[in-house]
Order: C-alpha cells, then structure tokens, then sequence
C-alpha cells in the first residue's frame, strides 16, 4: 500500500462574491501526494493552487470533501494541530529578532528547553549552509539568506510535509534560479515532502518529482514533468508548459493507432496516437518548436512546405517563424551547434518543416 503524506478527496471550496453569488476556487480537485516527493502545484494566478495549499495548511476549510495527511482527516483541524509548516514569498521575519531567535520562535512556543533549541538552531543553520549567523538581524541578510533562514524556522519544528507558497518569487532571476537547484537538494536531504505552489513553468519542470496543472479550480493533468510536457492532455496544459505550435485540422482516417489528419490549407499528416477518433472530427496536432526540422527531409514522415516570416537569433538557439499555405504559422527551434551562419534560413525563404509522427499529440479541447 502506498503511503501518501496528503490526500485531496473531492475537494470544493467556495467563497461568496460581491454579487451574492458562489465562486468554486477549488473544484472537485482529487490529488495525492506521496510521501517524501516534491510535488508542485502548477498553473496561472486565479486557477486554485493557492486556495489547495491554504486547505492543506489550515488556514481554509473546504466547503466539500477531504484532505487527509498521512491517512488522517485534517479537514475541519485548525492549522495550529497539523504536522505541516508553510514558507511564503514575504518570509515573514521578524526583524527586530536576531537569526536564532527567528528560528527558534516555534520551538520557544512549544517550551523546548534552551540548551536543546540552541543545538537544534545550529543543525538548522548547517542544513541551510548559513553556519555562523546566529546573531544577525533580517536586514543584514541578502533575499536569499533571508529565504533560507525562512526554511530553517520551518524545517526545525520537523514537519511532516513543507508547503511552500511561491517562496522564490522576490529573487531575482539568478539567484531564483540558483535556489531552484538548492531547494531541491535540500528536499532530498531532509527527505521531507515538500508541496511548492508556482506559476512558472520552468521552476515547476525543473524541481518537481510531480507536478498537477491547474485552471480555473480544477486539476488538469497529474504526472512527472516529462509526462506533462511530452504528454499534455489538454491544449490548455499543451499551451501553458512551455511553447507550442497548433496546427489545426479534421480526422480523414484512422488506422490502428496511426491517425491521418488534413491540416486546413496545409496538407495531409500522420500522427501517432492511442486515442480513437472519428473521420471529420475537429483537432489540433500540437508539437514543440524543437521537435520540428528546417529544410531536413525526414523520408516517409511528415514534411510540410511554408515561406519564413522571421528569423530570431537567441544565442544559443535560432526561432524561425514559418507561414504555411492558408495562413497557418508554426515556430521552429534550431539549436546553433555551429558557428557557420551561412546555410541558416533567411526571411522570405521557401523552406520545408518536418516532423517524425510521434512527435506531436492529437488534442481536441
């Protein structure tokens, strides 16, 4: 039996409007978490991911069904009984308090002896790589000393899952991105679980052993990053991790799980797919700029013919913007593995795109 550290079980939550009407946050959302994972919950502001994490913290009761934390029902628990802890984006310091009184404050409520939180504080601060900086104030530290020192408060009370609310969002993009990589490696460490709520894509990719995208309240996909960005099961959830092209066509045929489709104003592809579809049924072949091939012929696969509209260099990669016959446009992403600019695409240039069959996914919604 698997151990899951949270469980949503068809949960709502409503909350009243200005027009005297109800609004579902959070609807019928079921996610289970395991324990010890970094699990993210993934989508744009407004979708319902905050709303979750409140529910699981305490701070939100839900209107309908369960959350449990290792089996047990938390639901209509006050915050201050649950084995969780929260780090949020403002970390909350307090700044009149030294770094070891910050982090002590909660075992301080609990009346741990003095001599056991001074140990403890130092293991805290040894985990977080601050060793030494006992006596500093808030504003002596930089954001993301700041950000760690928030995690060691946490960490110290020895939750049974950490949830983090956007807990990066007032770093600049380097360091943000240097911490991405040390939160991780310190979730190992710890092996507690950790739930991260965020809104970019990337930071979920980059971290999460699962991530669920939400939209308006409900929970579209549930998977491991490469499931969610090779597999979206939606155009919503194909759209919002990463970049795609959609090119939209009818079902002309379908042949065990090889799927032709006539692409308006394009032509005729094959695409891969275990779903079953109907001739004439409305879809999008949704494919990633980097699983596109300018001007390489793929034989027996699908090469279409367009003219390119334009050419941006990225450094490391070029995007070429493709029209195609009918008006449709796809973006290419070549990685520039060469110095040699000469053969590259120019604006105006008649130009072939090719794709393997495998390479896109059939989306109707």
């Amino acid at each position: 039996m698997v151990d899951y550290a949270v469980e949503m079980q068809d949960v709502v939550k409503k909350f009243a409007t200005p027009e005297g009407g109800m609004l579902a946050a959070v609807n019928h959302v079921t996610i289970q978490i395991k324990d010890g994972e970094f699990f993210s919950l993934l989508g744009p502001s407004g979708c319902g991911k905050t709303t979750s994490l409140r529910m699981i913290a305490g701070f939100e009761m839900p209107t309908e069904g369960k959350i449990l934390i290792h089996g047990k029902d938390m639901s209509q628990v006050p915050a201050f009984q649950r084995p969780v802890n929260t780090v949020f984006q403002q970390y909350a310091l307090f700044p009149h308090m030294t770094v070891e009184q910050n982090i002590e404050f909660g075992l301080e409520m609990k009346g741990v002896p003095r001599s056991e939180r001074s140990i403890r504080v130092s293991q805290a601060l040894d985990m977080v790589r601050l060793p030494g900086m006992e006596m500093r104030r808030p504003k002596q530290l930089s954001g993301g000393q700041q950000q760690r020192i928030a995690l060691a408060r946490a960490l110290i009370n020895k939750p049974e899952v950490l949830l983090l609310d956007e807990p990066l969002g007032a770093l600049d993009l380097k360091l943000r991105k240097e911490m991405q990589l040390e939160l991780k490696t310190l979730q190992r460490e710890v092996g507690i679980t950790f739930i991260y709520v965020t809104h970019d894509q990337e930071e979920a990719l980059t971290m999460s052993d699962r991530i669920a995208v939400m939209s308006k309240g409900v929970a579209l996909q549930v998977g491991k990053p490469e499931e969610i960005y090779e597999r979206p099961a939606t155009r919503f959830v194909a759209d919002f991790i990463g970049e795609t092209n959609f090119l939209n066509g009818v079902v002309k045929g379908q042949n065990g799980s090889m799927v032709e489709v006539e692409l308006d104003g394009i032509g005729t592809v094959h695409v891969e797919s275990t779903r079953a579809f109907t001739n004439g049924q409305q879809v999008s072949v949704a494919v990633r700029p980097e699983k596109l091939r300018l001007n390489g012929e793929i034989k027996g696969e699908n090469n279409l013919k367009g003219r390119v509209e334009e050419v941006i260099y990225i450094g490391t990669d070029t995007h070429y913007g493709v029209r195609f016959p009918g008006g449709q446009k796809a973006r290419v992403r070549e990685q520039n593995i060469t110095q040699d600019n000469e053969e590259k695409a120019q604006t105006g240039d008649e130009v072939t795109v090719s794709f393997t069959r495998v390479s896109p996914r059939l989306l109707t919604e």
